[in-house]
């Protein structure tokens, strides 16, 4: 089932290097393929949204919604309206420039994002429009792409982005407190944040953490606080660099949904659709976390482990000085966020590709490593272990995200971008 309109309602560095006007090739020699617009906005979205906007990744996830959601509505309508449409299926052609309308698509939306980088957004929009021949298909691509961004930025207005909101804090033992080094209130207004598809986030829940005084609660933290800590002695080096890898703030993610629709020779059409299954479906998978997050309201093991002397277990022990490898994010623990993220991301790669076993590999500056994967499953069960290698979830939180961020994206798909019927 498709939402109607509210108010009727390895490419990397080499992607964006195609966004650099190079000399026209001599005429013997054949001409490169053109690029595939959705993934160049995306390289686009991805400088707005992180690299200049330095969003979160959690904010994030509802600015590539937007994004990717409306370049899809733009292109699916050119294609024929060959699948469900997200918001609206505009009036287009079939001759209409799909490029057109990915520009203009993701431009409008990001420029309503990110009204001060409006210079830069309006030079990347010029500089994609000038090699389409005027006439009748750009106008319909304009077209369509001005009408795709218009219902999204409708729809999203007034969803609660960055309201004024705290988590709820308390002082007894197992109870959320603020973290280091910041010990900061942020992003608790994701849990009030309307989802783009699904009728009710609240619906789909995690069983909750282990009482303090039981044998499972000691187990996961003393597994948390032996491999967690900055100066691990039982954490490998593999290990470390995986928990680097994975947290790094250009989330991995990115890159290996654009080097996935780049290996698979992935049409304009079908790249849209795969990049809004999953961006819609993480950032609704991340309403339904945050609500979780604020639901058990429990502490993270930065504060655990110091305190772990008040915990009333006699199979901890506190550590004043514990330090994690990775910094703790500002939120509560149960469940994982990235967890949550991550599971929703292969769970959306997975229903597309119709398949498990995908090759793939990113690369991260934080690690200055690249890390190679032969399935989805792989990557999932690796982020699992790095959130406790890294020091900042235990082994429960990252499990139960994942398995809210499949569930969660199973239901955003079983009502969005299927075929027409």
């Amino acid at each position: 089932m498709a939402h109607r309109v509210r108010f009727r309602g390895l490419l990397g560095a080499a992607l964006a290097a195609v966004l650099v006007l190079t000399p026209a090739p001599p005429a013997a020699a054949a001409p490169a393929p053109a690029a595939n617009p959705v993934l160049v906005w995306n390289v686009h979205a991805q400088t707005a949204v992180f690299e200049v906007g330095r969003q979160s990744p959690t904010a994030g996830a509802r600015s590539f919604a937007m994004v990717q959601g409306a370049v899809y509505d733009a292109v699916n309508a050119i294609a024929g309206t060959p699948y469900e449409p997200y918001l609206i299926a505009p009036a287009a052609r079939r001759g209409d420039s799909t490029p057109a309308a990915v520009a203009t698509a993701a431009h409008d939306v990001l420029l309503s994002l990110f009204p001060a980088q409006a210079d830069a957004l309006q030079a990347q929009y010029q500089a994609a429009l000038a090699p389409i021949a005027e006439g009748r298909a750009k106008r319909g691509g304009i077209r369509a792409g001005a009408e795709a961004a218009a219902a999204m930025i409708a729809d999203r207005r007034d969803d609660g982005a960055f309201a004024a909101a705290n988590w709820p804090v308390g002082t007894a033992p197992g109870e959320y407190r603020l973290t280091p080094p910041g010990f900061v209130q942020a992003g608790a207004w994701y849990a009030f944040l309307r989802p783009f598809a699904v009728d009710d986030a609240s619906a789909y829940r995690v069983a909750g953490p282990p009482a303090l005084t039981s044998a499972a609660y000691a187990r996961q933290l003393n597994e948390v606080k032996s491999v967690g800590p900055l100066t691990s002695t039982t954490r490998t080096q593999d290990q470390t660099e995986s928990a680097i890898w994975w947290d790094d703030y250009r989330q991995v993610e990115w890159s290996i949904k654009r080097d996935l629709a780049a290996d698979h020779r992935l049409s304009p059409l079908r790249t849209a659709r795969m990049l809004a299954m999953v961006d819609v479906a993480t950032a609704d998978t991340m309403i339904s976390c945050y609500q979780q997050k604020r639901h058990w309201s429990f502490w993270r093991p930065v504060t655990a482990i110091p305190l772990a002397g008040d915990d009333g277990n006699p199979a901890t022990a506190a550590d004043p000085a514990w330090t994690p490898l990775r910094v703790t994010a500002p939120s509560p623990e149960w469940p994982s966020g990235h967890a949550c993220y991550t599971g929703a991301v292969m769970t959306a790669l997975r229903a597309f590709f119709g398949r498990d076993d995908l090759s793939f590999s990113a690369y991260s500056a934080d690690s200055g490593t690249t890390r190679d994967f032969r399935s989805l499953s792989a990557a999932r069960a690796e982020l699992i272990e790095a959130r406790i290698w890294g020091g900042v979830h235990y082994r429960g939180a990252t499990v139960q995200g994942d398995r809210l961020g499949t569930a969660v994206t199973r239901a955003v798909l079983a009502r969005e971008f299927g075929r027409q019927h």
